[in-house]
């Protein structure tokens, strides 16, 4: 069998086996004035376990969903500066080298901000268009021959940098259809639910206060949830990653020529 699944059965089955010889044994220790009934001690410590387990759940999927919008706004950013210097390269080309590799970068640029992000956002994937004109920029900058060893060395700096923007929109390819794995969201639902019953384990009457507070965690809970599937694609949804970087290089395009 194999090691870490024997620990995953082990660990907790002695870690449960503790926590049994912990009750016995503290509850023959502990002052008299410390019982309660055993309904209403369960009740507690049930609630209390939901209430953990919940909040355990919620983080550790914020913080994942984070992560990922995280690294998905970095490859923005390693990419359009990238394209940066790519343009910045061709602007010491000679002609006509210099006019085409600047405009495949323009053109680039601004089909990712206005076909591309759009492609993203609805079907989660690249667009093939915007993916041709990459190409179709490679192709022209690895087709520069010359003599002069200033160009040729100009040339291999924008290759360098084209295998970055490559390598970047490879990344944001990979964080466009990337998504929580389900049996995170399975768990979520799942202590979810079990929070919402907390009032109705704990035995509270109903009254409008106690009606009060189960609307009022209700809200709270359905708020956590929208927000962590907002979190969930970086590219779509309610909180997309901001396509500001690319915007900045077509701004930055400008100055340059």
């Amino acid at each position: 069998m194999d090691r870490e699944l024997v620990q995953s059965v082990v660990v907790p089955v002695v870690i449960g086996v503790v926590a049994v010889i912990i009750f016995v044994v503290g509850n023959r220790l502990r002052p008299k004035s410390w019982h309660h009934t055993g309904e209403e001690a369960q009740g507690h410590l049930v609630i209390d376990l939901i209430n953990t387990l919940f909040l355990a759940v919620a983080a550790f999927v914020v913080v994942i969903s984070w992560q990922q919008y995280d690294n998905a706004h970095n490859h923005t950013i390693a990419e359009s500066k990238a394209l940066i210097d790519v343009y910045w390269t061709a602007h010491s080309l000679p002609e006509p080298q210099h006019e085409q590799v600047q405009k495949l970068v323009h053109d680039y640029t601004e089909q990712v901000v206005t076909v591309e992000w759009r492609e993203m956002d609805d079907k989660g994937r690249l667009n093939q268009s915007t993916q041709d004109t990459l190409d179709t920029l490679r192709d022209t900058v690895l087709a520069i021959d010359s003599p002069d060893s200033t160009v040729t060395d100009l040339r291999d700096k924008a290759v360098s940098s084209l295998d970055e923007v490559a390598q970047a929109r490879a990344d944001r390819a990979m964080d466009a259809d990337l998504s929580m794995p389900g049996f995170l969201y399975v768990s979520l639902w799942f202590t979810a639910i079990l929070l919402l019953f907390s009032a109705v384990l704990s035995g509270i009457e109903v009254t409008r206060r106690s009606i009060a507070m189960a609307a009022l965690l209700g809200i709270v809970v359905g708020a956590a949830i929208v927000a962590i599937y907002g979190l969930d694609r970086p590219f779509s949804g309610a909180s997309i990653v901001s396509k500001d970087a690319y915007e900045l290089a077509l701004s930055r395009y400008q100055h340059i020529t």
